[in-house]
Protein backbone atom coordinates (compact mmCIF):
# COMPACT_ATOMS: atom_id res chain seq x y z
CA UNK A 1 0.00 0.00 0.00
CA UNK A 2 1.28 3.34 -1.11
CA UNK A 3 1.95 6.01 1.74
CA UNK A 4 0.95 9.09 1.24
CA UNK A 5 4.31 11.66 2.08
CA UNK A 6 3.19 14.96 4.30
CA UNK A 7 6.26 16.46 2.67
CA UNK A 8 4.98 16.22 -0.45
CA UNK A 9 1.93 17.81 0.57
CA UNK A 10 -0.01 13.90 -1.45
CA UNK A 11 -3.74 13.61 -0.61
CA UNK A 12 -4.76 10.95 -3.55
CA UNK A 13 -8.05 11.91 -4.86
CA UNK A 14 -9.95 8.42 -4.85
CA UNK A 15 -13.29 9.76 -6.29
CA UNK A 16 -14.71 8.53 -9.41
CA UNK A 17 -17.38 11.36 -10.28
CA UNK A 18 -14.77 14.15 -9.84
CA UNK A 19 -12.12 12.11 -11.82
CA UNK A 20 -14.30 12.00 -14.68
CA UNK A 21 -15.96 15.47 -13.99
CA UNK A 22 -12.38 16.86 -14.19
CA UNK A 23 -11.31 14.92 -17.27
CA UNK A 24 -14.31 16.18 -18.97
CA UNK A 25 -13.66 19.59 -18.68
CA UNK A 26 -10.08 19.38 -19.87
CA UNK A 27 -12.18 18.21 -23.13
CA UNK A 28 -9.25 15.55 -24.65
CA UNK A 29 -8.98 14.76 -28.29
CA UNK A 30 -6.71 12.78 -30.96
CA UNK A 31 -4.81 15.65 -30.98
CA UNK A 32 -4.50 16.53 -27.52
CA UNK A 33 -1.18 16.84 -25.86
CA UNK A 34 -1.86 16.33 -22.37
CA UNK A 35 0.33 17.24 -19.16
CA UNK A 36 -0.87 15.42 -15.96
CA UNK A 37 1.01 17.33 -12.79
CA UNK A 38 1.02 15.13 -9.49
CA UNK A 39 0.27 11.61 -11.21
CA UNK A 40 0.11 10.06 -8.01
CA UNK A 41 -1.67 6.40 -7.84
CA UNK A 42 -2.38 6.68 -11.49
CA UNK A 43 -6.44 7.32 -10.52
CA UNK A 44 -6.95 10.44 -12.68
CA UNK A 45 -3.78 9.28 -15.08
CA UNK A 46 -5.95 6.24 -16.41
CA UNK A 47 -8.88 8.40 -16.89
CA UNK A 48 -7.22 10.75 -19.31
CA UNK A 49 -5.52 7.73 -21.07
CA UNK A 50 -8.96 6.45 -21.41
CA UNK A 51 -9.62 9.37 -23.79
CA UNK A 52 -6.65 8.65 -25.86
CA UNK A 53 -5.00 12.02 -26.25
CA UNK A 54 -2.32 12.10 -29.04
CA UNK A 55 -0.07 12.13 -25.73
CA UNK A 56 -0.25 12.07 -22.03
CA UNK A 57 3.12 13.44 -20.08
CA UNK A 58 2.95 12.51 -16.25
CA UNK A 59 5.21 14.38 -13.83
CA UNK A 60 5.22 13.08 -10.38
CA UNK A 61 8.15 14.04 -8.12
CA UNK A 62 7.91 10.83 -5.71
CA UNK A 63 10.50 8.50 -7.04
CA UNK A 64 8.86 5.55 -4.78
CA UNK A 65 5.25 6.12 -6.94
CA UNK A 66 7.60 5.67 -10.74
CA UNK A 67 7.55 1.74 -10.33
CA UNK A 68 3.91 1.88 -9.71
CA UNK A 69 2.79 4.48 -12.96
CA UNK A 70 5.10 2.21 -14.99
CA UNK A 71 3.46 -0.57 -13.79
CA UNK A 72 -0.02 0.58 -14.17
CA UNK A 73 0.89 2.86 -17.57
CA UNK A 74 3.99 1.34 -19.23
CA UNK A 75 2.07 -0.12 -22.11
CA UNK A 76 0.47 2.78 -23.55
CA UNK A 77 1.99 4.10 -26.64
CA UNK A 78 0.96 7.73 -25.90
CA UNK A 79 2.23 7.72 -22.13
CA UNK A 80 5.20 9.34 -20.66
CA UNK A 81 6.48 9.38 -17.49
CA UNK A 82 8.78 12.11 -16.16
CA UNK A 83 9.70 12.29 -12.35
CA UNK A 84 10.58 15.68 -11.71
CA UNK A 85 9.45 18.47 -9.32
CA UNK A 86 6.64 20.44 -11.90
CA UNK A 87 7.51 23.88 -10.28
CA UNK A 88 11.13 23.78 -12.10
CA UNK A 89 9.95 22.02 -15.24
CA UNK A 90 9.04 24.80 -18.16
CA UNK A 91 5.66 23.39 -19.88
CA UNK A 92 5.95 24.54 -22.89
CA UNK A 93 9.04 22.55 -24.31
CA UNK A 94 6.90 19.75 -24.42
CA UNK A 95 4.25 21.14 -26.92
CA UNK A 96 3.06 24.36 -28.36
CA UNK A 97 -0.39 23.74 -27.55
CA UNK A 98 -0.91 22.04 -24.15
CA UNK A 99 -3.61 21.02 -21.78
CA UNK A 100 -2.25 21.13 -18.51
CA UNK A 101 -4.20 19.04 -15.87
CA UNK A 102 -3.94 17.80 -11.99
CA UNK A 103 -4.71 17.44 -8.27
CA UNK A 104 -1.74 20.21 -7.29
CA UNK A 105 -0.21 19.62 -3.82
CA UNK A 106 -1.36 22.28 -1.41
CA UNK A 107 2.23 23.18 -0.51
CA UNK A 108 3.07 23.96 -4.14
CA UNK A 109 0.02 24.94 -6.21
CA UNK A 110 0.60 28.83 -6.29
CA UNK A 111 3.96 28.21 -7.84
CA UNK A 112 2.51 25.65 -10.40
CA UNK A 113 0.09 28.20 -10.85
CA UNK A 114 2.39 30.89 -11.62
CA UNK A 115 4.77 28.75 -13.65
CA UNK A 116 1.68 27.98 -15.79
CA UNK A 117 0.76 32.14 -16.04
CA UNK A 118 4.46 32.23 -17.18
CA UNK A 119 3.86 29.54 -19.71
CA UNK A 120 0.74 31.24 -21.46
CA UNK A 121 1.69 31.20 -24.86
CA UNK A 122 1.77 27.30 -25.08
CA UNK A 123 -1.32 26.53 -22.59
CA UNK A 124 -4.41 26.10 -23.92
CA UNK A 125 -6.49 25.11 -20.86
CA UNK A 126 -5.82 24.36 -17.38
CA UNK A 127 -7.54 22.27 -15.02
CA UNK A 128 -6.26 22.15 -11.09
CA UNK A 129 -7.65 20.70 -8.04
CA UNK A 130 -6.57 23.43 -5.42
CA UNK A 131 -7.43 24.06 -1.71
CA UNK A 132 -10.88 25.45 -1.43
CA UNK A 133 -9.56 29.13 -0.15
CA UNK A 134 -6.91 29.38 -2.91
CA UNK A 135 -9.21 28.75 -5.64
CA UNK A 136 -11.58 31.22 -4.40
CA UNK A 137 -8.42 33.75 -4.81
CA UNK A 138 -7.78 32.41 -8.38
CA UNK A 139 -10.92 32.82 -9.44
CA UNK A 140 -11.26 36.35 -7.86
CA UNK A 141 -14.22 35.33 -5.50
CA UNK A 142 -12.65 35.36 -2.36
CA UNK A 143 -9.89 38.06 -0.97
CA UNK A 144 -8.03 39.59 -3.37
CA UNK A 145 -4.55 38.34 -3.49
CA UNK A 146 -1.56 39.44 -6.37
CA UNK A 147 -1.60 36.01 -7.77
CA UNK A 148 -5.54 35.87 -8.43
CA UNK A 149 -5.03 39.18 -10.61
CA UNK A 150 -1.96 38.14 -12.21
CA UNK A 151 -3.61 35.02 -13.10
CA UNK A 152 -7.11 36.96 -14.06
CA UNK A 153 -4.86 38.99 -16.28
CA UNK A 154 -3.97 37.03 -18.77
CA UNK A 155 -6.60 33.67 -18.75
CA UNK A 156 -10.47 33.65 -17.90
CA UNK A 157 -11.02 31.52 -14.19
CA UNK A 158 -13.66 29.27 -13.78
CA UNK A 159 -14.51 28.10 -10.21
CA UNK A 160 -15.88 24.82 -11.35
CA UNK A 161 -16.96 22.53 -8.04
CA UNK A 162 -16.06 22.60 -4.40
CA UNK A 163 -14.70 18.57 -3.59
CA UNK A 164 -14.91 17.86 0.14
CA UNK A 165 -12.06 15.47 2.36
CA UNK A 166 -14.16 12.55 2.38
CA UNK A 167 -12.87 12.43 -1.39
CA UNK A 168 -9.10 12.37 -0.34
CA UNK A 169 -6.77 9.56 0.82
CA UNK A 170 -5.68 10.42 3.55
CA UNK A 171 -8.61 13.45 3.99
CA UNK A 172 -7.10 16.42 4.71
CA UNK A 173 -8.03 19.63 6.89
CA UNK A 174 -9.67 21.74 4.51
CA UNK A 175 -12.32 21.76 1.83
CA UNK A 176 -10.37 21.49 -2.17
CA UNK A 177 -12.34 22.79 -5.19
CA UNK A 178 -11.93 22.42 -9.16
CA UNK A 179 -10.24 25.42 -11.34
CA UNK A 180 -10.52 26.38 -15.05
CA UNK A 181 -8.16 28.78 -16.72
CA UNK A 182 -8.49 29.75 -19.94
CA UNK A 183 -6.01 31.82 -22.02
CA UNK A 184 -8.26 34.97 -23.13
CA UNK A 185 -7.80 35.95 -26.90
CA UNK A 186 -6.11 39.47 -26.53
CA UNK A 187 -4.72 39.77 -23.13
CA UNK A 188 -2.80 42.86 -22.33
CA UNK A 189 0.74 43.05 -23.38
CA UNK A 190 2.24 43.64 -20.42
CA UNK A 191 5.99 41.58 -19.47
CA UNK A 192 5.28 39.38 -16.97
CA UNK A 193 8.00 39.30 -15.12
CA UNK A 194 7.43 43.36 -14.29
CA UNK A 195 4.19 42.95 -14.05
CA UNK A 196 4.15 40.11 -11.62
CA UNK A 197 6.41 42.61 -9.32
CA UNK A 198 4.10 45.87 -9.88
CA UNK A 199 0.96 43.61 -8.24
CA UNK A 200 3.52 42.56 -5.09
CA UNK A 201 4.25 45.70 -4.35
CA UNK A 202 0.80 46.98 -5.23
CA UNK A 203 -0.77 44.23 -2.74
CA UNK A 204 1.89 44.59 0.40
CA UNK A 205 0.61 47.13 2.91
CA UNK A 206 -3.07 46.78 1.57
CA UNK A 207 -4.71 48.69 3.70
CA UNK A 208 -2.99 51.80 3.03
CA UNK A 209 -4.48 54.24 0.82
CA UNK A 210 -3.54 54.09 -2.94
CA UNK A 211 -2.24 57.85 -2.39
CA UNK A 212 0.79 56.74 0.15
CA UNK A 213 1.82 54.26 -2.51
CA UNK A 214 1.61 56.74 -5.94
CA UNK A 215 2.16 60.26 -6.69
CA UNK A 216 -0.88 62.36 -7.45
CA UNK A 217 -0.29 62.83 -11.07
CA UNK A 218 -0.56 58.43 -11.29
CA UNK A 219 -3.37 58.34 -9.78
CA UNK A 220 -5.65 61.36 -11.76
CA UNK A 221 -4.18 60.29 -14.94
CA UNK A 222 -5.38 56.65 -14.24
CA UNK A 223 -8.58 58.25 -12.97
CA UNK A 224 -8.57 56.30 -9.34
CA UNK A 225 -9.74 57.77 -6.13
CA UNK A 226 -6.18 58.28 -3.81
CA UNK A 227 -8.45 57.06 -1.10
CA UNK A 228 -8.69 53.59 -2.63
CA UNK A 229 -7.28 50.99 -1.51
CA UNK A 230 -5.94 48.07 -3.18
CA UNK A 231 -8.96 45.21 -2.80
CA UNK A 232 -11.39 48.42 -3.93
CA UNK A 233 -10.05 48.37 -7.60
CA UNK A 234 -11.62 46.25 -10.56
CA UNK A 235 -9.15 44.31 -12.73
CA UNK A 236 -9.38 46.68 -14.78
CA UNK A 237 -8.56 49.57 -12.90
CA UNK A 238 -4.99 47.81 -12.02
CA UNK A 239 -4.39 47.32 -15.49
CA UNK A 240 -5.39 51.33 -16.03
CA UNK A 241 -2.76 51.43 -12.99
CA UNK A 242 0.31 50.15 -14.21
CA UNK A 243 -0.25 51.22 -17.43
CA UNK A 244 -0.73 54.88 -16.35
CA UNK A 245 2.42 54.23 -13.94
CA UNK A 246 4.90 52.40 -16.31
CA UNK A 247 3.71 55.69 -18.98
CA UNK A 248 5.01 58.35 -16.06
CA UNK A 249 8.24 56.28 -15.12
Amino acid sequence: MVRPKKHFGQHFLKSKGVVEKIVSVLDIDGGSVVLEIGAGTGVLTEELLKKNPKKLIAVEVDRELIPLLEEKFGKYPNFELINKDATELSFCQFCQRLKLVGNLPYNVASLIVLNTVFSKDCVERAVYMVQKEVAERLTLKGKPSWLGIFVNTFFDSQYLTSVPPRFFFPPPKVVSAVVKFTPKVNPPPFDLEDYKGFLEKLFSQPKKMLRKKFPPEVLRKAGISPDARVHQLALEEIWRLYETFKSLE
